[in-house]
């Protein structure tokens, strides 16, 4: 096993072996027809960014033509509706693009006229003040990313039991300068996935990132999980994006309605 800069497990390969998995490695060796099925698996596995308004691809880097001086990250369903909620229903944002994905675990549709529930991400600016994108050029650009995981992954001695779930933890990148508006995640804590990616390219390239890490029992989409991310609204990133809070609440709530309504196998 090995480790990123922060703390993500990957599998590292391995060249130890016995004879006999040598020779059933020999016997297993790729055909043309194997290698054509591979690349072509290998292609449709690409991600695609497409122009949300001609659905065509990106000829550039998304962030190229839409320079940005703020970058905001959601992932997961309670970090995406606190985002739809507090800060995208604070003035005008337009969908510049969204990404086509398939692999054997998430699928989105084969074509480019994607819905904005088929695909697998959107890209949204504020229009208002263009330098502001949620969903690199590496100079003048802050990148705040929002995402959940389960209070058991938190390491702690304490059992987690008696943990005030949810709660937030917040780890930074070197260069991020700004105070956070939660406690530091602690040692031997890790980050995992996509943050953990977004963290370590940030780091490598002398980005200003932090990632605020929710922990929670419940993994669905979750009232008070999504309001467990409040405190961020307060922070420089997000502090001028977020004009009327109780509007946003409400609108909020609405939002966890139709989620139950229609989660209901029932109706």
């Amino acid at each position: 096993m090995a480790a990123t800069f922060f703390g993500e497990v990957v599998k590292a390969s391995c060249r130890a072996g016995t004879e006999d998995e040598e020779e059933e490695e020999e016997g297993r060796r790729e055909t043309p027809e194997d290698r054509e099925v591979r690349q072509q698996l290998a292609r449709k596995r690409e991600v695609r960014l497409l122009r949300r308004q001609t659905k065509t691809s990106l000829e550039v880097s998304l962030l190229e033509k839409y320079p940005c001086s703020k970058f905001i990250i959601a992932i997961g369903n309670n970090a995406v509706a606190f985002l739809s909620s507090f800060v995208m229903n604070s003035g005008v944002w337009e969908e510049v693009g969204c990404a086509k994905l398939w692999n054997e675990w998430c699928r989105t549709a084969d074509t480019t006229h994607l819905s904005s529930t088929e695909a697998f991400c959107g890209f949204y600016h504020l229009k208002s003040n263009p330098s502001v994108f949620g969903s690199c050029p590496r100079k003048n650009m802050q990148i705040t990313i929002l995402t959940c995981r389960h209070v058991t992954d938190y390491k702690t001695l304490e059992s987690t039991g008696s943990l005030p779930s949810p709660f937030l933890k917040a780890l930074k990148t070197q260069n991020f300068k700004d105070p956070a508006c939660c406690p530091l995640l602690e040692q031997p804590n890790i980050v995992h996935d996509l943050p953990a990616a977004v963290l370590s390219y940030c780091q490598v390239w002398k980005i200003p990132a932090i990632l605020y890490l929710c922990y929670t029992d419940v993994m669905k989409l979750d009232l008070i999980t999504v309001e467990a991310f409040k405190p961020i609204l307060s922070t420089r990133s997000l502090k001028g994006l977020v004009k009327n809070i109780p509007q946003s609440t409400e609108i909020l709530k609405k939002l966890m309605t139709t989620n139950e309504i229609q989660s209901n196998i029932y109706t």
